[in-house]
């Protein structure tokens, strides 16, 4: 299995439309055939020292293999969400991972 989290954090956090248009584009992606599972996320209300609940939205995705995950990376359905959404965020952090 290879997983795949993304956090965005928006250019303007207080836009509710910009959040909503990064959560709509992300609906559309998650329609990649190799996906085996998919995620959106806001940052819960949880506190503890190590939590980092600074971003605005989070994408989780899993795929059977890291294979399946390049071959996300070039489809044409997620190459248009990077260019309708990627004017949205300042700022993006992956962290992918594979089972240990």
């Amino acid at each position: 299995m290879f997983i795949h989290h993304v956090f965005f954090w928006l250019k303007d956090p207080a836009s509710e439309a910009d959040l909503q248009h990064l959560t709509e584009g992300l609906r559309k992606l998650g329609r990649v055939d190799n996906i085996r599972s998919h995620h959106i996320g806001r940052p819960a209300d949880t506190h503890r020292d190590v939590i980092d609940a600074s971003y605005s939205l989070s994408w989780l995705t899993t795929f059977d293999s890291a294979a399946d995950e390049q071959a996300y990376q070039q489809d044409p359905l997620h190459l248009a969400f990077v260019a309708e959404c990627a004017h949205l965020w300042s700022k993006v952090v992956v962290y992918d991972s594979v089972d240990a």
